[in-house]
């Protein structure tokens, strides 16, 4: 049966820009749930310190949690070699750091959307970072996970990839065991496509997920497509939801990843509105996941 972690998606700004949350609090507030794990993210201000890396996976340990995956942003598409040079040591670097909490999955990006590319350039810009970093992510015994991504909250332009063919294409350039995808269906409803359609098309490589609900609070996908470019972090007119209540089909979803057998870590996006949607959420998830992996 898949395991449960969150991620906290309502603290970012707290955890990674004003410190006024410290991580032990997150820590704190997260194991009180029904879960198994906890997601981390390379940007909380802590995690500058690599000296805190092995503190804070004994302190999640000690709640009798466990990190499974690390959450961070490559932008392996800017036209100059000398950057993605350093997104690549960038990305070792959170290698390194996800191997040191114990997770086994590290998450990594196509790059951002920058109007003056090309799809291919962009797509052998990202496959040959990633496959600079292969190697690295072995030695360490980490499998690379990329997300079908909308927008990293500190970025300025939409995620490359965040088309599905332009997805697919690049994720089937890349044969390697210590490769896979982290599937989130919101990100799908975002390109103004189908999230169903999408896993059918790579339910055979995904190894991780990501549990989310999304809602547009105001206007339609269309609007939120033609303002996507120019602004730092995500459209205001988006907002993350309370899962069950938004517009997937975990039925249909949990179905195909069953079908593939599948049996990673799902982590879940959620909690805006306070840790009590949070826990709705996980007891949402719980019973929907019993039902397809049922324990023998």
């Amino acid at each position: 049966m898949p395991k449960l972690a969150a991620f906290p998606k309502a603290f970012m700004q707290e955890l990674c820009k004003t410190g006024t949350m410290k991580v032990s609090e997150w820590i704190e507030l997260a194991s009180k749930l029904d879960i198994e794990g906890l997601e981390w993210y390379a940007g909380f201000l802590e995690m500058q310190d690599p000296n805190n890396w092995q503190k804070f996976k004994e302190e999640v340990s000690n709640k009798g949690k466990q990190i499974p995956m690390l959450c961070c942003s490559s932008d392996f598409t800017h036209p100059d070699i000398a950057f993605r040079q350093k997104e690549i040591e960038k990305q070792k670097n959170w290698i390194r750091m996800c191997q040191t909490l114990g997770g086994k999955y590290c998450r990594v990006l196509s790059g951002q959307r920058r109007p003056e590319l090309s799809i291919e350039e962009g797509i052998q810009y990202a496959v040959e970072c990633i496959e600079e970093c292969l190697p690295f992510a072995v030695e360490c015994g980490i499998t690379l996970i990329i997300e079908n991504h909308y927008k990293d909250d500190f970025w300025e332009f939409p995620e490359f990839a965040q088309k599905m063919d332009v997805f697919c294409e690049l994720v089937g350039r890349i044969n390697h065991p210590n490769f896979g995808v982290n599937y989130d269906p919101s990100n799908t409803f975002l390109a103004g496509e189908d999230p169903l359609e999408l896993l059918n098309r790579v339910s055979h490589r995904v190894v991780t997920m990501h549990a989310s609900d999304r809602y547009l609070i105001e206007g339609t996908i269309e609007d939120l497509r033609k303002e996507e470019g120019g602004s730092l972090g995500y459209a205001k007119r988006l907002r993350h939801g309370e899962i069950g209540k938004g517009l997937n089909d975990y039925d249909a979803i949990f179905a195909e990843l069953k079908r593939v057998g599948f049996d990673g870590w799902i982590s879940i996006e959620d909690g805006v509105e306070g840790m009590e949607q949070l826990a709705r959420s996980v007891t949402f998830l719980k019973n929907k996941m019993a039902l397809y992996w049922p324990e023998n």
